[in-house]
């Protein structure tokens, strides 16, 4: 393992010096479609750790619906509010179990949480967390905003904001990209090499909800939206390779 004084420097082919990687929690899960599948995780984890390798300062923020999802939840009679906050403790877990890929290939990891939980995690302190990131740790966004009625996409993208992110890395399972219309179900789905937030907005696509997607947009963050299932994808975005679909302003 290396010592907390080596860090690596950043590569110049690199196309961003800090970045934030959303993944769903569904990410996590493999193929057995539900919970935590160890495999995966280590496949992403080392996905992770190539892109670290290159002196990229990492953010992270993991979804929850591989356990349980708030909004499902509240669908089936549950008060949306509580619903929500074990949607929270869901990414929790899910965070765990990166920090713990993450730690095992060598990469120094922080888990925050925005709710408190001391045991487990660090509470959100923006300046605590960007130090960290300054010192090349690998940092876990956990618990959403700490508030419900926002989705781990608009968490991601706060934290983005609050971090000065260059871009935020949506990797997606089984998509290379942003389409006009479902892959999966439309032979003739166009994939966009570049979009704006106002076209995202105006033909209605899936990308992010409505909230994350504003916020992105009034603070001139760019997405990328990318193969999470593509072996060294996310290391080749970042040194201009790939097929991915830029989302901007």
């Amino acid at each position: 393992m290396p010592q907390p004084h080596e860090k690596p420097e950043l590569d110049p082919a690199a196309a961003y010096k800090r970045v934030m990687l959303k993944i769903s929690g569904e990410a996590l899960m493999g193929d057995q479609g539900f919970g935590l599948h160890p495999p995966t995780v280590q496949r992403i984890a080392r996905e992770v750790k190539t892109v670290h390798d290159m002196g990229v300062e990492i953010c992270m923020v993991i979804g929850g619906g591989n356990i349980f999802r708030g909004l499902s939840g509240s669908a089936q009679g549950m008060e949306r509010t509580t619903a929500d906050y074990m949607g929270m403790l869901a990414t929790v877990m899910n965070a765990l179990a990166m920090q713990s890929a993450l730690e095992g290939l060598g990469v120094f990891t922080r888990v925050i949480s925005a709710i408190r939980m001391d045991e487990v995690a660090e509470p959100y302190i923006r300046r605590r967390a960007v130090r960290h990131l300054e010192k090349k740790r690998v940092c876990i966004f956990a618990a959403g905003t700490g508030n419900p009625y926002f989705t781990t996409d608009t968490a991601a993208t706060l934290r983005a904001n609050e971090m000065a992110c260059e871009a935020i890395f949506m990797g997606k399972n089984g998509v290379d990209g942003v389409y006009d219309k479902d892959p999966a179900q439309h032979n003739d789905a166009v994939r966009y090499d570049e979009i704006s937030y106002d076209d995202v907005f105006a033909k209605r696509l899936k990308v992010m909800d409505a909230s994350a997607i504003a916020l992105a947009r009034d603070n001139n963050l760019p997405l990328i939206v990318f193969p999470l299932d593509e072996p060294g994808g996310f290391r080749g975005i970042l040194a201009g390779e790939g097929t991915y679909t830029k989302v901007h302003g």
